[in-house]
């Protein structure tokens, strides 16, 4: 698909929740509906994306969102958060990729790698080493996205969507040159 102009990314402003919770709930959906009855996935969506939801996420001292854009358009955004991070995950001073989420017509035009990029040079400037995430072992686009960018699985996680225990991958990358 054409590049139509540069992307840009931004640190998200509290009048960006509605954003926020619109483009998580379009992304999840279109990432992961195919694999869930629907009324679970509604539940989940109205559960972890809920604007209330987000307005407490948001408030989190430890979380940084970011939204990037194409030409003005909103079309993906990334969620920093400094907590404590997965047992298995052994790099020094470490900062999770909590989510990383792209709408189907951004994929492809740049908006993945610039928000990555964004949130690696975010984590390195607050003096940290290591940027690790979770992601569903089935979500094989996003694996292979996150391994050009150099990150390696370290172990695994059960993460309960409505009862169904599902596996994720821990995987982290180095910052350190």
């Amino acid at each position: 698909m054409e590049n139509q102009g540069a992307v840009t990314v931004r640190t998200a402003f509290h009048e960006d929740i509605s954003l926020l919770t619109e483009l998580s709930t379009t992304t999840y959906r279109s990432t992961f509906a195919q694999h869930y009855i629907p009324e679970d996935m509604e539940a989940y969506l109205t559960e972890n994306f809920s604007e209330e939801k987000l307005e407490q996420e948001f408030s989190d001292p430890l979380a940084t969102f970011f939204i990037a854009e194409l030409s003005g358009k909103p079309l993906g955004y990334a969620k920093l958060h400094m907590g404590q991070p997965d047992a298995s995950v052994t790099g020094s001073k470490p900062m999770e990729l909590e989510r990383l989420y792209v709408l189907p017509e951004g994929i492809g035009r740049g908006i993945g790698p610039r928000l990555m990029q964004e949130c690696v040079e975010t984590t390195t400037g607050r003096g940290l080493e290591t940027l690790w995430l979770g992601v569903w072992e089935h979500n094989h686009r996003a694996i292979r996205f996150y391994q050009k960018w150099g990150f390696e699985e370290v172990g695994i996680h059960i993460f309960q969507l409505d009862g169904e225990a599902q596996t994720d991958l821990i995987m982290q990358k180095s910052l350190v040159h």
